[in-house]
């Protein structure tokens, strides 16, 4: 299974701009510009989508951690906070994704329920991917 994305770019790193587009409709030409990755320009950028996958994708897989244990949860609100720092030598890099997860799940216990979100922070695809350091909070509502 394939997913995919296109940016285009247009002019310099300052100056210019580009879009971004999804296949299925979620992004389609979206803007992004240097003020939006760097600033508080309006736009998205690359670290807010990574953000955004991360935490869907990190809910998606709690939710099937927390079924094989016989459990079924009634919410997962799963928010993901990227950081990008320039790190010298090699300039700019997403240095930590750290997880916000707040979840109502019924007839669990705080250590059973850390256990099985530790395993889903773990085995979630795009905490996989990532290279940086990916933390977790996670709280019973």
């Amino acid at each position: 299974m394939k997913r995919t994305a296109t940016a285009v770019w247009n002019g310099s790193l300052k100056t210019g701009h580009g879009a971004l587009t999804t296949p299925g409709g979620a992004l389609k030409s979206t803007p992004y510009s240097f003020s939006s990755r760097f600033e508080s320009g309006t736009g998205t950028n690359p670290e807010e989508l990574i953000a955004a996958a991360h935490a869907g994708c990190f809910a998606m897989a709690l939710s099937v951690e927390l079924g094989k244990a016989g459990l079924a949860p009634e919410r997962l609100e799963a928010r993901a906070e990227v950081n990008l720092e320039n790190v010298p030598p090699n300039g700019w890099t997403v240095t930590t994704s750290h997880l916000v997860l707040k979840a109502q799940v019924p007839g669990v216990d705080a250590k059973k329920f850390s256990e099985i979100a530790e395993q889903a922070k773990a085995n979630c695809p795009i905490s996989r991917l990532l290279t940086a350091k990916i933390t977790l909070d996670a709280s019973l509502a």
